[in-house]
């Protein structure tokens, strides 16, 4: 009895004295991380790949990608269901269960790749290029986020001592806040070099006039060419919100709504709302870009080549390719930097 009593006493002071420096507690387990949820997706991407397969609608370019989303789905299924089974009891799912969610993810993460794009593209011309290469973009990345929740699932929570409550706001280490500044700079050319067509001007032998008219030419939307006519290019529109994005993701502000959001300013902002552009982002632009100046970089020793489209010479084409590829890729990586450091911090 003394010795069950003294132990007792150990162990609660040993609690006190951690609560005093900060409590690890696990996070709650909602319906859409603890396995359910990857079930219900794994089945309808499975139905959207069969479908995909036997009515012939392309995929990746083919028709056969039908089939590996189906067996992707399929899997999934099987595994969501599986950790849902296992998390009824902590701890109780197979060691197993966590590689195959987090190879899932990974395969999905990959398919998604091009979301990015298709959102762009229907917001300013109103259609995608596929519509059912855009539906499996947005399926592949709602399970990842589905599936990498369910992995992480039973995984420690940092939480403030004795209130429960998330940390308090904080900034990147300084190596991210570099990566991002890196991220800001490379989009300088890339949005000096578009505002001067739209404002009119003339960079690698193209005039603002000639690319207004490649972009009729191409089907641009009427709020691309209202935006281009008030000398105001809708990339680089969208660089500048890329760039508040970097920085909300690195700085205090991210995590709580500053004073200038009135209504909102106090309140957490919730990790969804930074994440999901941040991870749809980086997984689009960091590849993107990555490999196409890698394609750049072979083009330059005269190892494959460019078309030069509407430009003069390939000298341009590669000037402009450089430019705007160079941005994608380190704004990219410091976009998926900044993204982990948050995820992170707000655990």
């Amino acid at each position: 009895m003394t010795t069950a009593a003294g132990g007792a006493a150990v162990r609660a002071a040993d609690d006190g004295g951690r609560a005093g420096q900060g409590a690890v507690e696990r996070g709650p387990v909602g319906w859409g991380a603890d396995g359910r949820g990857v079930a219900v997706w794994g089945v309808a991407y499975a139905g959207f790949g069969l479908g995909c397969a036997v009515t012939g609608a392309a995929l990746f370019g083919a028709v056969r990608p039908g089939w590996a989303v189906a067996a992707v789905g399929a899997v999934a299924a099987v595994a969501g269901a599986a950790a849902a089974r296992g998390g009824r009891r902590r701890g109780a799912r197979p060691r197993v269960l966590r590689p195959v969610l987090w190879t899932l993810c990974a395969l999905t993460g990959a398919a998604a790749f091009g979301l990015l794009m298709d959102v762009i593209t229907l917001v300013f011309n109103q259609d995608v290029d596929s519509w059912p290469a855009a539906v499996q973009h947005a399926l592949a990345a709602l399970g990842a986020v589905l599936l990498a929740a369910c992995a992480r699932t039973g995984g420690p929570t940092v939480r403030e001592a004795g209130t429960g409550a998330p940390p308090a706001p904080s900034a990147a280490s300084g190596a991210v806040r570099l990566a991002a500044l890196a991220g800001t700079l490379a989009f300088a050319p890339y949005v000096a070099m578009k505002l001067t067509w739209a404002l009119g001007g003339t960079f690698a032998g193209l005039s603002g006039a000639q690319m207004r008219a490649v972009a009729v030419r191409n089907g641009a939307s009427g709020l691309w060419l209202t935006l281009e006519s008030w000398g105001v290019d809708a990339t680089a529109l969208l660089a500048a919100l890329g760039v508040f994005l970097l920085w909300g993701l690195v700085r205090p502000w991210g995590q709580v709504f500053p004073r200038w959001t009135w209504l909102l300013r106090g309140r957490r902002v919730p990790r969804w709302l930074p994440l999901t552009p941040a991870l749809l982002g980086a997984a689009t632009l960091a590849p993107y870009g990555v490999f196409g100046i890698g394609y750049l970089a072979l083009a330059g020793t005269g190892a494959v080549t460019v078309s030069r489209g509407d430009f003069p010479t390939e000298a341009d084409v590669l000037l402009v390719g450089w430019i705007g590829l160079g941005a994608f890729a380190v704004y990219g990586v410091a976009l998926a930097a900044a993204a982990r450091s948050y995820w992170h911090r707000t655990r």
